[in-house]
């Protein structure tokens, strides 16, 4: 294959955390592929680049990505780090490895870390994004430190519910960390029975130590 895709990922929101590279391909593109979102943030306002929205509709986004390739190389914008429930798995699927190249980026994971000054390299990452993780992926163990993706449906208030009933303890440590990156960013500290009572918060970056 003659051109190339190119997998940006474009950090958690802010542009401040968008990786040069990233940044560089993005400008230069003649065909952009993104999130609504993204592509209203980084798209040149010229408006000479070919574009297309990511949406629920993977199969389309893909045949557009496909089609594109005879004339150029595509750059898809994804959100935090492409290696983490991207668009990337999907990419692989239809396009030969050979054809894309990745760009990493600052995942939301790596900086609910950094603001909490925690390392985590033996924390257990979980998704919530149209999924919900196994019972013994949940489960409680002494010195166990899970980082989770929440959605809308997931929240703070009922993910605190089901580690209880996992059988965590009441005075275990949760940070509840929303919009990341942004002016409004919000880090909560507080203890698992504390989080199952207060109101809840979705979209968000939770991170638990038992």
């Amino acid at each position: 294959m003659e051109h190339r895709i190119i997998v940006a990922g474009i950090g958690p929101g802010h542009p401040d955390y968008l990786l040069p590279e990233a940044r560089r391909a993005i400008e230069e593109a003649s065909c952009l592929v993104g999130g609504r979102r993204a592509l209203s943030q980084y798209a040149r306002q010229s408006g000479d680049q070919r574009r297309c929205p990511i949406t629920r509709d993977i199969p389309g986004v893909l045949d557009f990505i496909g089609t594109a390739l005879r004339d150029s190389d595509v750059v898809v914008m994804v959100s935090g780090d492409p290696g983490y429930y991207s668009l990337l798995d999907a990419l692989r699927r239809r396009f030969p490895a050979s054809s894309l190249h990745v760009i990493p980026g600052i995942s939301s994971f790596q900086l609910a870390f950094a603001r909490l000054s925690l390392p985590w390299h033996e924390a257990q990452l979980l998704s919530y994004h149209g999924r919900v993780p196994s019972t013994e992926a949940l489960s409680y163990k002494k010195g166990k430190t899970l980082g989770m993706l929440t959605d809308h449906v997931h929240t703070s208030q009922s993910i605190a519910k089901d580690l209880l009933a996992s059988g965590w303890p009441p005075q275990a440590f949760i940070a509840i960390c929303a919009r990341l990156s942004y002016e409004d960013e919000q880090v909560i500290r507080s203890t698992l029975a504390e989080a199952a009572q207060h109101p809840p918060v979705s979209s968000c970056v939770i991170i638990v130590q038992g």
